[in-house]
């Protein structure tokens, strides 16, 4: 069972200073954390209920990850989430490699994204549309924060996500670059594109001047009722579809 010691570290891996020092995050939930052990990620430790283990011994034992047996409480007491009730994982942050973007599928950019919530649903939807790099800014949001990865329901697992100054790679970029706002052509009508890098920025200071001029193409969702503005990451599906899941559809 878990003691005092191990529910307090764990609990201060809910903290960004201590992520990075120690280079781990917290997965909960039997569903995601079975993802991430099917995944390119390292895992370091499992700790989980009876049940879990016996439902899932074989492969447990096949994936040679260290186990541990907890209680529902426990798992409470040292996870973010209330309703985790089988199952916690310590996964290794990756190395942020270099990446270069390819030219011909698409790849997502990320502009002071702040909200974990935002951030986790842009990784789902990227998962969603096959979009393998979701690349953002240095000063928005940890995508290891609990509730990125939660928000994420274990695409997280298949979307590498790189921390980069975003203006350097877009200026050596050879694709094209979209960029969402106000004003722009729109989404609907805009012509076949093979791929690219669809920048998005955040809802109350939209994509950064410095960035703004390094676009290919400027776009917008046409707006028909009365709202102000579209939630980023409701924005970034109705624009993925419409480059993706529309064209992809017609072939």
């Amino acid at each position: 069972m878990l003691s005092k010691a191990k529910i307090k570290y764990i609990k201060s891996l809910h903290l960004k200073k201590n992520r990075v020092q120690d280079k781990l995050f917290i997965v909960e939930g039997a569903k995601t954390v079975l993802e991430f052990i099917k995944s390119e990620f390292a895992v370091q430790q499992l700790y989980g209920t009876e049940l879990f283990w016996d439902q899932n011994e074989a492969f447990l034992v096949n994936s040679n990850v260290p186990f541990e047996l907890a209680t529902e409480n426990e798992l409470g007491q040292a996870g973010f989430l209330t309703s985790n009730n089988t199952v916690l994982a310590l996964v290794y942050i990756p190395l942020n490699s270099v990446v270069h973007l390819p030219v011909n599928e698409w790849s997502i950019a990320l502009d002071s994204i702040n909200d974990p919530g935002n951030l986790g649903t842009i990784i789902r939807i990227a998962d969603w549309y096959g979009i393998k790099h979701v690349v953002v800014s240095n000063n928005s949001v940890d995508a290891y924060n609990p509730k990125v990865v939660s928000a994420s329901k274990g695409s997280l697992a298949r979307v590498r996500v790189h921390y980069l100054e975003l203006d350097n790679l877009l200026n050596e970029y050879q694709g094209v670059i979209l960029g969402s706002g106000m004003e722009g052509e729109d989404i609907h009508t805009l012509k076949k594109i093979e791929g690219g890098v669809v920048l998005m920025g955040s809802e109350s200071h939209g994509i950064s001047s410095g960035l703004e001029s390094l676009l290919t193409h400027k776009i917008t969702i046409p707006k028909l009722g009365g709202a102000e503005s579209l939630n980023v990451a409701v924005a970034t599906a109705i624009i993925c579809d419409n480059l993706i899941g529309r064209v992809e559809s017609l072939k």
